[in-house]
């Protein structure tokens, strides 16, 4: 129970301290409702913590997570579709102006594609879920043939990023928004190791510092 004691506690000094700090920011997005202007998409891993590295304050983002930072295509149907939710919802409700796709490196999604995971029901959807990754590793083992395991992991998860990006445009409102020029998407890449963001250029297929394109 330590952990969750220490939950408790960060919880009494968040209501002394940082609440307070914020007040009145709470106070409005009660009273007015959220109107975030970006969607952030990212992984479940505990290391990354959208809010901090990007230094975003209450309102700022709407953020839907999961295992990889993946993006399933779109499918009408009746199942439950999480991830598809949060976007239609973000893009149709809310109407954000951005979408950012956030992978990561030593990304452990990324890392599963090339393992094989047990059998048996502990895993079912995690299994299912990874192979939303197929293509990504396919493109990977093709094109990047001799690389040393750790080099080829982080393309993985970068190239991974890419094609997220192709899926978003199978939504129907992301992909007329986007062509309305009302509604962009950006593709980014954190590094644990340094704290840095990469961003991907469409222009030259290449991730840059993220730091360098408020320069441009």
């Amino acid at each position: 129970m330590e952990k969750i004691e220490q939950l408790i506690k960060g919880n009494k000094e968040f209501q002394n301290l940082h609440f307070k700090k914020f007040e009145f920011e709470f106070d409005e997005l009660v009273e007015k409702g959220q109107s975030p202007e970006i969607l952030f998409i990212g992984c479940s891993d505990s290391r990354v913590v959208p809010d901090l590295i990007t230094g975003s304050r209450p309102g700022d983002l709407f953020i839907m997570r999961n295992i990889g930072n993946f993006v399933p295509p779109f499918k009408k149907d009746n199942d439950y579709h999480g991830t598809a939710a949060a976007i239609e919802y973000a893009v149709s409700v809310l109407g954000v102006a951005h979408i950012i796709v956030c992978g990561h490196s030593h990304c452990g999604a990324c890392e599963s594609l090339y393992k094989v995971l047990p059998e048996g029901d502990d895993l079912v959807h995690v299994r299912k879920w990874l192979e939303l990754g197929t293509i990504t590793k396919n493109f990977v083992e093709q094109n990047f043939e001799g690389y040393e395991f750790s080099e080829k992991l982080r393309i993985t998860e970068q190239i991974s990023v890419i094609f997220q990006l192709e899926n978003l445009l199978t939504y129907p409102a992301v992909k007329r928004k986007v062509e309305e020029g009302i509604l962009t998407i950006h593709g980014w890449y954190y590094e644990l190791q340094s704290g840095s963001i990469k961003y991907f250029d469409s222009d030259t297929l290449e991730f840059k510092e993220l730091a360098h394109q408020s320069e441009r």
